[in-house]
């Protein structure tokens, strides 16, 4: 069932909507790239269920739903995406160190992260705090390396820093006919559960839930979880009168 938020923005025909919007479901605000973040959640999930056996009827019903949603979120492209691919598709042809050669841009998937600026000069200490200087009066030597240690240079990063452009958004027409086709809420659920099989698909190959059990379990166990095995069976028709 759709919240009352989200169908209001698609009768007020908004084009788009605006992400870090409330959903109407509490803690649930608009995902700003649904399409690219599914499409990165079902990529990862589907080569983890490759190290999966085949056999294993977990991998066979995560990786059929798993294709079949794939499927229909690449059925829809935003606004503007071809061009945007190709300059993406430039952009990745520029910088070949940073992306490899020969990549498609829709393999190519960015996530925003604040990181700490760090001095690589630091690094080789594990990010552990470098040791103190010997407190007291210090030698000529000492107090001419001090001195050389506080005129240095500021520090640049070698690695190139690449302004990738992100993909254009669907519309909110979109997104409602892929929740429609899909039929299991809103979008941000659709991403919810999406990440939980992802992290779930890792938990499987910990554990190996393949495999048979160390210990056989005793004869008629799971007797009692049989089909029609406590209740009647489907009454027989009256027969026709002649």
């Amino acid at each position: 069932m759709k919240s009352t938020s989200r169908l209001f923005a698609v009768v007020k025909s908004e084009r788009f909507l605006t992400p870090g919007n409330p959903t109407g479901l509490t803690g649930l605000l608009t995902h700003p790239a649904p399409r690219s973040q599914l499409i990165y959640l079902y990529s990862s999930t589907l080569d983890k269920l490759s190290k999966i056996p085949e056999h294993s009827v977990y991998r066979q019903s995560a990786e059929a739903i798993t294709k079949q949603r794939l499927s229909i979120i690449n059925g829809f492209k935003p606004p503007g995406y071809e061009e945007w691919a190709q300059r993406a598709k430039n952009k990745i042809e520029e910088h070949p160190n940073v992306f490899g050669k020969d990549r498609d841009p829709s393999s190519v998937f960015m996530s925003a992260q604040l990181t700490e600026e760090k001095d690589a000069r630091d690094v080789q200490w594990d990010n552990r705090k470098q040791p103190a200087g010997l407190e007291g009066t210090r030698t000529p030597e000492e107090r001419s390396q001090a001195s050389g240690v506080a005129t240095r240079a500021a520090f640049t990063p070698e690695a190139d820093i690449v302004q990738w452009e992100n993909e254009p958004p669907l519309e909110a027409s979109q997104i409602a006919e892929i929740e429609d086709k899909i039929g299991a809420g809103l979008i941000e659920e659709v991403i919810q559960v999406a990440e939980g099989e992802h992290q779930l698909v890792d938990t499987m190959i910990e554990s190996k839930s393949w495999e048979d059990l160390e210990e056989k379990p005793p004869q008629g166990q799971w007797d009692y979880f049989a089909r029609d095995q406590h209740t009647p069976g489907t009454q027989e028709p009256p027969k026709a009168k002649n």
